[in-house]
């Protein structure tokens, strides 16, 4: 059974779509479920993300946490955002059932590959 939070998300969800000017872009995927996940970043000049969104090819779950963390990492630093960790995802969202906390795992990594892309472009 999934929280109001995460049906909300999943109906609902926030950030969707694609950044035609974004600055960096993490994807990740897991072969075992199928979910693929990208979010696209706009990066200030002082490292604030000014925008962030998701494109997500997944279950209920996760459209949910790709969702949740474009809302948890929007306006922070880059350094804030950074820090956002699976349990900060999976809290925001009320609970996620055992076997979906994957989901929740791979949108923090999805944030942080395109954190460290737009390092590596510095």
């Amino acid at each position: 059974m999934y929280s109001k939070e995460v049906m909300d998300h999943f109906q609902d969800p926030k950030n969707m779509g694609f950044i035609s000017d974004h600055t960096a872009v993490g994807e990740i995927g897991n072969p075992a479920c199928g979910d693929m996940m990208t979010i696209y970043l706009k990066i200030s000049d002082d490292e604030v993300i000014e925008d962030i969104s998701f494109e997500t090819l997944g279950c209920v779950a996760a459209i949910a946490t790709s969702s949740m963390i474009t809302e948890l990492a929007k306006g922070k630093t880059l350094k804030e955002a950074e820090a956002i960790e699976f349990e900060d995802v999976k809290k925001a969202l009320g609970t996620l059932p055992p076997i979906k906390v994957h989901c929740a795992h791979l949108s923090v990594e999805a944030l942080r590959k395109a954190i460290n892309k737009y390092k590596e472009t510095k």
